[in-house]
């Protein structure tokens, strides 16, 4: 059975010896519960030796207050446990001076589902920078990557940095938080006291979960939309929607786990990716459906979609490339419906200048190969498998595990 980073330290005095007589904080959303579901929170007051002063919540906040994306959550004080709670996505989104006052270590229990653009690996980030810089410690709870570890996707072009991207990573970039903490420490530098709490008994490799141990946790949201391990294999392409005029399912019980509009036939769509690179569409299970939002976009119109399905004997976890699926979809629509309003011009993410796609995509390389007629799957298929294999050499060496 898997022990995560929360339980070893709720249950060995030794693993949390040092913390002894130090004023501690903890970064934590609604996933951040132990093995028997209870919050990080409660569990670690509870605790007569640990002294918690405070607590941060991320995008959606700490237990969870906003549903939809880019919707700011304010401070407050726990009722419960009369400590500040402190947003990291509100007022600000770099910890200040005065939230640093208080506490000596940051816990980080934040459950992520293995991608990029994902916000709590850039407050990680954040945090990272400005624990360094205050002389405080930071440990990481280390949790799964429900994704699992294959490497999909291209790596974050210089200047192309955002609250969506916070350095060159790769979309899918295989790694749990606590070994992705190790990559942000060794590129960014800087004197910070990192310790990983790592997980027992993970094995990101083993079959049916990949990342993610079936029948042993609970699957909590770790974000309104994540609702599924379903829709963590998906994401690393079906966020690239969040850039489009498509529906990525925001307003369905699915979200990011299907793609539709009301003007487009995706059976259409879906028979011309299958002509153009039937190999990226290659171990999923994807179903022509119909859904109507009841909210976000095309709210209240019916639309032609695709559905993906990794929850089927279909499903081949070594084969499965979200990224280039997704990808291959918007080159199919370009194909069929040339003349297709596919970007959507939006502020995205504290961003009003660049294209929203630009952004989670983390620079014009996917949309230039979409929008070029003569671009053909080999040519994007070069550009991913040698960023790939450089995001591969660079973070073989900071696993924790096998």
């Amino acid at each position: 059975m898997i022990q995560l980073g929360i339980d070893r330290l709720l249950a060995d005095p030794a693993v949390r010896q040092p913390l002894h007589g130090r004023r501690l904080a903890l970064l934590g959303h609604p996933a951040s519960v132990t093995a028997q579901g209870r919050h990080s929170l409660d569990a670690l007051m509870a605790l007569d030796d640990l002294r918690i002063t405070a607590a941060f919540g991320p995008q959606h906040g700490m237990r969870g207050d906003k549903q939809d994306n880019m919707m700011e959550s304010a401070d407050f004080l726990d009722p419960r446990h009369g400590i500040p709670v402190f947003s990291l996505y509100g007022a600000v989104r770099y910890p200040t001076a005065a939230m640093l006052e208080q506490f000596d270590v940051l816990l980080v229990d934040l459950q992520d589902i293995g991608t990029r653009i994902y916000t709590y690996v850039t407050t990680l980030a954040y945090l990272i920078d400005a624990c360094a810089a205050a002389g405080k410690s930071l440990w990481v709870l280390d949790r799964p990557n429900p994704a699992g570890r294959p490497i999909e996707g291209s790596i974050l072009e210089p200047g192309w940095e955002s609250f969506v991207g916070a350095g060159p990573l790769i979309m899918r970039h295989g790694l749990t938080l606590g070994e992705l903490a190790r990559w942000f420490v060794s590129r960014r530098g800087g004197d910070l006291d990192l310790r990983v709490v790592s997980m027992d008994g993970y094995r990101p490799d083993a079959a049916p979960g990949y990342g993610w141990p079936l029948a042993e946790l609970a699957w909590v949201n770790p974000s309104p939309n994540a609702s599924s391990l379903n829709m963590a294999r998906c994401f690393p392409g079906t966020v690239l929607l969040e850039g489009t005029t498509l529906s990525e399912g925001r307003g369905t019980t699915v979200a990011l786990e299907l793609v539709g509009a009301p003007d487009i036939d995706c059976e259409r769509i879906l028979a011309r990716m299958e002509s153009l690179c039937c190999a990226w569409t290659a171990g999923v299970l994807i179903r022509p459906c119909w859904f109507e939002p009841t909210f976000h976009k095309h709210v209240g119109t019916l639309c032609s979609g695709l559905q993906f399905h990794t929850d089927t004997a279909a499903y081949r976890h070594d084969q499965f490339r979200p990224y280039r699926l997704t990808a291959l979809l918007l080159k199919s629509l370009r194909l069929e419906y040339p003349d297709y309003p596919l970007w959507r011009v939006f502020p995205y993410e504290y961003e009003t200048e660049r294209l929203a796609i630009d952004l989670l995509a983390g620079g014009p390389l996917l949309r230039e190969w979409v929008d070029d007629p003569h671009a053909a799957p080999g040519d994007l298929e070069q550009r991913l498998a040698e960023d790939e294999a450089r995001w591969l050499d660079e973070t073989l060496g900071l696993r924790l595990y096998p």
